[in-house]
């Protein structure tokens, strides 16, 4: 029986991309690290582990991992602190509405992480909001 997601897994290609990686999840946006071994770390995003490995020449090809949404109560907030890390933006903060039934309201941007990985901050809003 499946009961969730444990884990979504980055590799970088060069111990810079990695000491980038692990600074950018740790330092900038504040997770913590759970382990560590040679090749990576696994860091604790609240309910699942981003697990990066140093080790990983040649990936870049690889994969369709389409992006990684965080949960967040401060879109705006957490933008501004990837901005001034460097960072692009390429979605401002904005409100959308999922088209679902009931309908959806959320606050969300999206940022490229250091390995080019596309990262979607998402606020849920309740309807009154």
């Amino acid at each position: 029986m499946i009961t969730g997601i444990h884990h979504i897994s980055l590799k970088c290609g060069t111990k810079e991309e990695f000491d980038k990686a692990k600074s950018f999840y740790i330092d900038l946006l504040g997770f913590g690290i759970v382990r560590e071994w040679p090749e990576g770390i696994m860091i604790d995003t609240g309910n699942v582990m981003l697990e990066i490995f140093s080790n990983g020449a040649g990936i870049k090809t690889k994969g369709a991992l389409r992006h990684i949404a965080f949960a967040t109560d401060d879109v705006d907030g957490i933008i501004a602190k990837v901005k001034e890390a460097g960072y692009e933006v390429f979605i401002e903060p904005n409100d959308i509405v999922i088209a679902s039934e009931p309908a959806f309201p959320a606050r969300m941007a999206f940022s490229f992480g250091p390995l080019g990985e596309e990262i979607e901050f998402f606020q849920e809003r309740g309807s009154s909001q």
